[in-house]
């Protein structure tokens, strides 16, 4: 079967090798030469991934068999539905149904329109005028958000990128004077987690649960980014995450799902759900219409040495073997190395030395992402996550472990957060959900360091045993 994957990042990688492995042959259009997709790729060309033209003319040369489009542009610029015109089954949404993550306001009243109760508190001023009264009717702490794609990194915290509420204000104003729409979000308090499914005609099919690591710095400092890095839990729920709040979420999706088909939508791609565990359960932060960066990353490194291609076909053509959809039962991390600087002010152009033969014989494995080959063994850092290195063991704590000893193998200058997947991040985590959940408690700040509480033995693994 011959594929094409349309972008260059370390997604992509993931999704070409996990490809590979079903022993697929991939062709590659992308804007970059990403070093690894090279390596992988029966051809490749250099095409921006919104050209709808150019990919269709592309993937008509290969004589490709589908394709599967990686970033959220391509998506919003209609790649699909150019695609599938020219006869091509494609595993992504159409323009249309993209909207579910290319504009907020569009989901927001998506939800509200099939009385799908996943919202925070929604504001959504159409002018400069109604701004200040719609800070009044969300409360304090809100968050403001661009309508449109950002990256990750348009989004304003009270609290974390603002303090005083007429901050963040006067972002709306701002981004309201530019031309653009606004949200205005109650601050949701709790733990955010990543609930991705196959889409296909028939059903949704859920993958393995994630949680990711939005701010550049330790601790939940810095700057918002695309994602630092993320981790998945051998019994594909999380330490703080209760399997019935992880189906409460997939059954969200599956509602919105058939919210697009009513409204004249069909789906056929990856549905990512991002959203908060609160007190009152899941309630929907944003999501995305394609694999996560770098939740698709954990999710892929753990599907079976199986048919990832026939998967992927019968999401694109809209019947899925729901045999083809199965995960391994181990944890996993990811940890992004990027540049310095990354999250405010990237500093590109450093160049690392990767033993990618040594960091394999640790049970890691490299993806690449923003980055130029720059000699045998060498990459040279662009401005954007370098490269992602990937553990898999039992517990989550050993797969970070091991990516943190195969950072012996990197020479180079750049950053990358260490505290993901560690003991006492996990254990702060549970403490925080279980303070937050706790009857008529009032939840304080994460605490610095606690243990994890006991539970009741799992088929995969104690608690204990999973989170280390």
């Amino acid at each position: 079967m011959r594929f094409l994957v349309v972008g260059g990042g370390a997604r992509e990688h993931a999704i070409a090798a996990t490809l590979e492995r079903a022993n697929a042959t991939v062709v590659v259009a992308s804007a970059n030469a990403n070093p690894g997709l090279e390596a992988i790729a029966a051809a490749s060309a250099r095409i921006d991934p919104t050209d709808g033209p150019r990919v269709v003319a592309f993937a008509r040369a290969q004589r490709v068999d589908a394709a599967v489009i990686g970033p959220e542009a391509p998506l919003a610029a209609g790649v699909a539905d150019a695609l599938r015109a020219a006869e091509v089954p494609t595993v992504g949404p159409s323009r249309d149904a993209a909207r579910i993550e290319s504009s907020k306001v569009f989901c927001r009243e998506l939800l509200a329109r099939h009385s799908i109760p996943a919202s925070p508190r929604v504001a959504t001023p159409a002018s400069v005028d109604d701004v200040d009264r719609a800070v009044a009717e969300i409360g304090s702490p809100f968050v403001v958000k661009p309508d449109g794609l950002t990256a990750g990194k348009g989004v304003w915290v009270q609290g974390s990128d603002f303090t005083d509420p007429k901050e963040g204000a006067v972002y709306a104003k701002s981004l309201l004077l530019q031309g653009g729409r606004v949200l205005l979000e109650e601050k949701l308090e709790g733990e955010e987690f990543s609930q991705m499914v196959f889409v296909s005609d028939d059903g949704v099919y859920p993958m393995p649960a994630v949680q990711d690591f939005k701010r550049a710095l330790e601790g939940n400092r810095g700057g918002n980014t695309g994602g630092m890095g993320a981790y998945s839990q051998r019994d594909h729920l999380l330490p703080f995450l209760p399997e019935a709040d992880r189906n409460a979420a997939v059954d969200i999706v599956r509602r919105t799902v058939d919210a697009l088909r009513a409204d004249g939508m069909r789906y056929r791609g990856v549905l990512y759900g991002g959203f908060m565990l609160t007190a009152r359960g899941p309630v929907l932060v944003e999501f995305n219409a394609r694999f996560g960066d770098p939740e698709g990353i954990n999710a892929m490194t753990l599907y079976e040495e199986g048919d990832f291609a026939g998967l992927l076909l019968g999401v694109a053509t809209g019947h899925v073997d729901p045999n083809l959809v199965r995960f391994r039962l181990r944890s996993t991390v990811v940890k992004y190395l990027v540049p310095p600087g990354y999250g405010d002010r990237p500093q590109p152009g450093g160049l690392l030395t990767i033993d990618a033969a040594a960091i394999e014989a640790e049970g890691v494995h490299v993806l690449y992402g923003s980055v130029d080959a720059a000699g045998p063994g060498t990459v040279r850092l662009g401005n954007s996550r370098g490269v992602a290195l990937v553990g898999e063991a039992s517990a989550i704590h050993e797969a970070g472990s091991r990516v943190e000893s195969a950072l012996a193998h990197v020479r180079g200058e750049y950053y990358v957060r260490h505290d993901i997947g560690t003991k006492e991040d996990l254990a702060r985590r549970v403490e925080h959900l279980r303070q937050l959940r706790a009857p008529g408690a009032k939840p304080s700040p994460l605490p610095l360091s606690v243990a994890p509480p006991a539970a009741p033995p799992s088929s995969a693994g104690t608690r204990e045993q999973l989170i280390g």
